[in-house]
């Protein structure tokens, strides 16, 4: 269905403003000649020869038998005639074509309907194409995670005044909550734009097939959770009955989620209460995330004693969760966020606790939970014997698969037992498990960590050739990092090359880390080009880490002027310097010796350490919270060039943070480098007098550390102190 709506497109639509599925005459369609894209096209398009009515007769033949092609389904015939027609399809023919080949699901598919958006965004006519081609594009887009370019299309869509299927709409806010970085926010920006578009229509029927479902309703709830927002989750929760969308077991899972993010585990076993009283179907995908919440809370007690519960079929599991607690129950208190969405644990005790409808035996996913827990808390033997029951449970779906061996593997990694991890993936080909790329994975990292690169790429080489298990971006991440571990730049780049000669994209992790490897080794213009491939990579999001990682490539040569540049740039782009950013910037000043850049450094700093503790400037940039590091490095570089009242502003500054100056190291500079100051006798009077500040502050620094001062004279009068001290210095 498409909707068209009132709302006029903004210039920033990387779509043309005109609607998408515009009626254009008859007559008038024909007229559309296209932009040549391709010398054959030009040869064809540019004959001379051919009378007008010709030309119009063969595109609609050719449009015609396209058509057929796309009716029959015959979606590889079809594309055939398209890329070999020197003519523009009509708008039926291209909205068919690109959502058929989005339908595919397929890599081939999805490239090919981009490459159809792609020429038509060129020859200016992206309107023939109707909303639910587009919404299939976009839904399939998100599918094969290039999760940026589902949402461009989506958001202008939107901008060009039509609502897309709730099914292609929801499914892109279920990536986006799902991905990191600021994923989710945007997730939560998506839903409501669709939302308050939708809200315009008093008479819902118009808008019924974009109208936000159950499904749609949980995935930006999901992206809450992520977020840890209890109250954007609370309000959505309630605006699920304006659209008539009922919570489901799925809803409550992701609730689960929420009160583990928000450290609530004493509301776990309320939602399962509450799940039971809303008479809602239950699955064992619920009892899993609660014994996984269990597992992240460090629980293990809990975890197995639920496990056991439903080992033996007992059906008041809500029970054996509420004797877990220790008495620790949630208080009555009705303002809490977790009230509204959790009424049973306001007045937990007045109801009786409601039994499974029937017993739930744990299957391999909920005993490799468990086992996950055993292997963070490096419970390797517990790994080990839950690994052997298992493997005597008379359900098949009780025993281990791949993903509980990977466990296992995991664990004698972390462990530092590479030799018994490839036992077991020596075991799993003896028995017919087959490892995957997950497993291969987690055996790169283990072999990177213990610098045991050979042994890495040998893997590398097994998996590939022996295995027939394509690498994906992770596997070569984990390369590049492997190689930076031993100074092997040169290696990183290679590794990042092959990725992209099998086609791999390269992910965020994949440029900053070969940006680390090139500022590490001292090639800072490299890890330039590497920043600049990034920025103009359009799957990928540039964040501050990638940022801080240029500038630290230029501080570790002590190059202050061209990282300020980098700065700049920043800023420029709504990036904020942050304590990563600064530190580099103070290591690379002391590199260079260049304290007067320390002062301008610091002046920044305090400025906005200043401007935060105001709090009512909404355009304020994020708060900065120095660290020991940075602040230990300004004052160090203060001290060696004596600007002793600055150094007295940085220490206050690490005492308000709790960072505890280091008096001991400062003192040993003091007195290597300045215990003879201010000694000369024959000095003018004008350079004596412009020495006084300075020796004041000398002197007031001097009695910070506790090193003989004026300030302990053999007379201790207050006229004297404060006719010959500035007090605040001291």
């Amino acid at each position: 269905m498409n909707t068209k709506l009132t709302s006029t497109p903004t210039s920033t639509n990387p779509f043309p403003p005109t609607p998408f599925h515009r009626r254009i005459p008859a007559a008038a369609t024909t007229l559309f000649l296209p932009k040549s894209t391709s010398r054959t096209r030009v040869h064809t398009a540019t004959n001379h020869t051919t009378p007008i009515t010709e030309k119009l007769s063969q595109s609609n033949s050719v449009d015609q038998a396209l058509l057929a092609l796309l009716r029959q389904r015959n979606t590889e015939q079809a594309w055939l005639l398209y890329s070999q027609s020197p003519h523009l399809p009509n708008p039926t023919c291209l909205s068919r074509l690109v959502a058929q080949l989005s339908y595919q699901n397929t890599k081939q598919g999805l490239e090919r309907a981009q490459s159809v958006i792609h020429r038509l965004r060129n020859e200016g006519q992206l309107h023939r194409l109707d909303s639910n081609s587009l919404g299939l594009l976009a839904a399939a887009a998100a599918k094969a995670d290039q999760v940026l370019y589902a949402a461009s299309i989506i958001k202008s869509m939107i901008r060009s005044g039509y609502l897309p299927h709730v099914k292609a709409w929801s499914a892109v806010v279920s990536r986006l909550a799902a991905s990191g970085d600021d994923g989710p926010a945007e997730a939560l920006k998506l839903f409501g734009s669709v939302v308050r578009r939708v809200r315009r229509f008093p008479d819902r029927t118009v808008v019924a097939d974009s109208v936000p479902d159950t499904a749609a309703y949980n995935a930006v709830l999901n992206a809450c959770a992520n977020l840890g927002d209890t109250r954007g989750f609370s309000q959505l929760f309630d605006e699920m009955a304006e659209f008539e969308a009922k919570p489901d077991v799925l809803t409550y899972n992701v609730m689960i989620k929420l009160c583990a993010r928000a450290e609530r585990k004493d509301l776990l076993v309320y939602v399962l209460e509450r799940i039971l009283q809303e008479k809602i179907e239950l699955c064992v995908t619920t009892l899993h995330s609660l014994v996984a919440a269990y597992v992240g809370f460090g629980d293990l007690e809990t975890a197995e004693g639920m496990v056991q519960a439903m080992r033996e079929g007992r059906l008041d599991l809500c029970k054996v969760l509420r004797e877990a607690s220790d008495g620790n129950l949630v208080s009555k208190d009705e303002s809490d966020v977790f009230a509204k969405l959790l009424p049973n644990s306001v007045d937990y005790g007045g109801y009786d606790m409601p039994l499974l409808p029937k017993p739930y035996y744990p299957d391999s996913r909920i005993y490799t939970t468990l086992m996950k827990g055993y292997m963070k808390e490096g419970r390797v033997t517990d790994t080990v014997r839950m690994l052997e029951a298992m493997r005597f449970q008379p359900d098949t779906a009780s025993q281990p698969d791949h993903v509980t061996y990977t466990t296992v593997v995991s664990a004698f990694v972390k462990a530092g037992s590479m030799d018994r991890a490839r036992q077991v993936l020596a075991e799993m080909t003896r028995i017919g498990v087959p490892a995957n790329r997950i497993t291969y994975n987690i055996l790169l990292k283990g072999y990177c960590e213990q610098l045991q690169i050979k042994n890495a790429k040998d893997l590398m080489k097994e998996m590939t050739e022996d295995e027939g298990i394509v690498p994906d971006v992770v596997s070569y991440n984990i390369l590049i990092n492997g190689c930076i571990m031993v100074d092997d730049s040169a290696g990183a780049l290679t590794y990042f090359n092959e990725m992209r000669s099998r086609g791999i994209a390269p992910s965020k992790i994949s440029y900053t880390t070969l940006m680390k490897a090139f500022a590490m080794s001292g090639q800072p213009k490299l890890a330039s080009k590497v920043f600049d491939e990034m920025l103009n990579d359009q799957r990928v999001k540039v964040d501050i880490v990638a940022w801080n990682m240029l500038v630290e490539g230029y501080c570790r040569l002590g190059l202050v002027e061209e990282a300020k540049k980098v700065v700049q740039r920043m800023k420029e782009n709504g990036f904020y310097p942050n304590v990563s950013t600064y530190g580099s910037l103070a290591n690379g000043i002391a590199l260079a010796r260049k304290p007067g850049e320390a002062l301008i450094l610091w002046n920044e700093i305090k400025e906005r350490l200043e401007s935060q503790k105001d709090g009512k400037d909404p355009n304020a940039p994020p708060p900065l919270i120095p660290d020991e590091g940075l602040l230990d490095t300004l004052a160090d570089i203060c001290v060696r060039a004596a600007f002793f009242q600055k150094s007295l502003e940085i220490v206050a500054c690490m005492e308000e943070f709790g960072i505890p100056p280091n008096k001991t190291k400062y003192t040993r500079i003091y007195v290597e480098m300045h215990s003879r100051m201010f000694t000369s006798k024959h000095a003018s009077k004008a350079r004596q007098d412009r020495r006084v500040e300075r020796k004041r502050a000398a002197e007031a620094f001097k009695f910070w550390l506790g090193l003989p001062n004026s300030y302990y004279g053999s007379e201790w009068r207050l006229d004297n102190i404060g006719g010959n001290y500035d007090s605040d210095a001291a």
